[in-house]
């Protein structure tokens, strides 16, 4: 009876137990259902693809374009020197100064160069009258000989005299423009408009008298300068073939358009005309010299200063495909962009590329005129990747 009694407890506890689970359990899954369904909306979202700005290629007439890397040089660089000895007695400028043509750069002593010019000029007058004397002897014994007063030796003598001192005078007349010559190398003038380095000789040296001593300072002309280059044998003989193998005029060169560039800048700012094309390819290099001018009024462009240099080719393109320079990138095997393929799936494509226009650049194959190219947030795009192309407006 007991035992019977102690069944019939515990079986009712274990329902109360299974109830109690039951209900707990009916509860969790009450209470976790809405977050489940929203579960899928989650995934949805996640599954959307980024919006990406795109752009078709450009089309239009280019006239084909060389770009290369060349070096700014000056057109005029002159070493000053001491074209008399004496000591330097005072400097006109300061150093790094721009200065004019003609302007007064450097006094040396000039006392002693002052007197020499007297001397010649002296000596000259001399000359002079004693030509005049002679000639007046010559006169007065002419006279004589008509009158059989005197020897025909008499009269040659003074005809000697009165050509000797003529050609005396001449020499007289030489040395005073050495003379002259020599007092004027007393004021070194600056040869042209440039600009002064720093000076090499302190007021009070002697200089001129032997060539170490001889330097003053260096003039650099800044406006115009020179672009100086080398394009390859290949391009050169491309360039010709474009032209129909025709050799251009001296005057046809000069009107040639030569453009450069600072590292830092964008484009081509900096406009001239080709100058001289080296006649020969330099064998050791393969390379042609080739060298432009341009006004540099601002003296932007520094002697030596890397550039970069834009020159035609000689060639125009018709219907040239153009794509922002923005969205080209590059790997190991060479320059790429990412493009909108089938599906709306992001395709590399490698490309050749030609000119640069602006912002812009050739492309000659890789890519057909209609198809979209990614030109914004390309860190979030990669071959393969599905994305919503979003038309996007550059500056043409």
């Amino acid at each position: 009876m007991v035992i019977a009694m102690t069944k019939f407890r515990t079986s009712t506890k274990f329902k109360t137990s299974l109830k109690f689970f039951a209900g707990a359990a009916l509860l969790a899954a009450v209470a976790t259902a809405p977050a489940r369904a929203a579960e899928p909306a989650t995934l949805v979202a996640q599954a959307e693809p980024p919006a990406i700005p795109v752009v078709t290629p450009r089309v239009q007439t280019v006239n084909e374009s060389l770009e290369v890397t060349g070096n700014a040089d000056a057109v005029n660089q002159v070493m000053l020197v001491a074209r008399v000895p004496g000591y330097l007695e005072k400097i006109h400028f300061e150093d790094g100064a721009l200065v004019k043509k003609g302007d007064l750069l450097f006094t040396i002593q000039q006392d002693q160069y002052k007197a020499q010019l007297q001397q010649a000029q002296a000596q000259l007058q001399a000359q002079k009258v004693a030509r005049d004397h002679a000639h007046l002897e010559v006169g007065r014994f002419t006279g004589l000989l008509k009158q059989h007063a005197t020897s025909q030796v008499e009269v040659d003598h003074w005809v000697f005299q009165e050509k000797t001192a003529e050609a005396n005078i001449l020499a007289a007349q030489a040395q005073v423009e050495i003379a002259a010559l020599n007092l004027s190398y007393t004021e070194v003038r600056a040869p042209f408009d440039g600009q002064m380095a720093k000076h090499l000789v302190d007021p009070g040296n002697m200089v001129g008298s032997d060539p170490k001593s001889a330097s003053l300072a260096q003039i650099t002309q800044l406006d115009p300068i020179y672009v100086v280059a080398n394009i390859s044998s290949q391009q050169a003989l491309q360039i010709r073939a474009n032209l129909d193998q025709r050799r251009l005029s001296l005057d046809e060169l000069h009107r040639i358009p030569v453009e450069a560039a600072l590292s830092d800048e964008t484009g081509f700012p900096h406009q001239g005309t080709l100058q001289y094309v080296a006649p020969s390819i330099d064998p050791s290099t393969g390379t042609l010299f080739v060298r432009g001018i341009l006004p540099n009024p601002k003296r932007a462009l520094l002697p030596g200063v890397f550039v970069r240099v834009r020159l035609p080719m000689g060639k125009v393109i018709q219907s040239a495909l153009l794509v922002p320079q923005r969205a080209l990138q590059e790997d190991q095997g060479g320059r790429f962009l990412l493009v909108v393929g089938p599906d709306d799936v992001a395709q590399k494509r490698y490309v050749k590329l030609s000119s640069l226009v602006g912002s812009w650049q050739v492309v000659t194959s890789g890519v057909e005129r209609n198809e979209q190219i990614v030109v914004g947030e390309l860190w979030r795009v990669s071959p393969g990747m599905k994305i919503k192309p979003t038309p996007a407006a550059l500056d043409r």
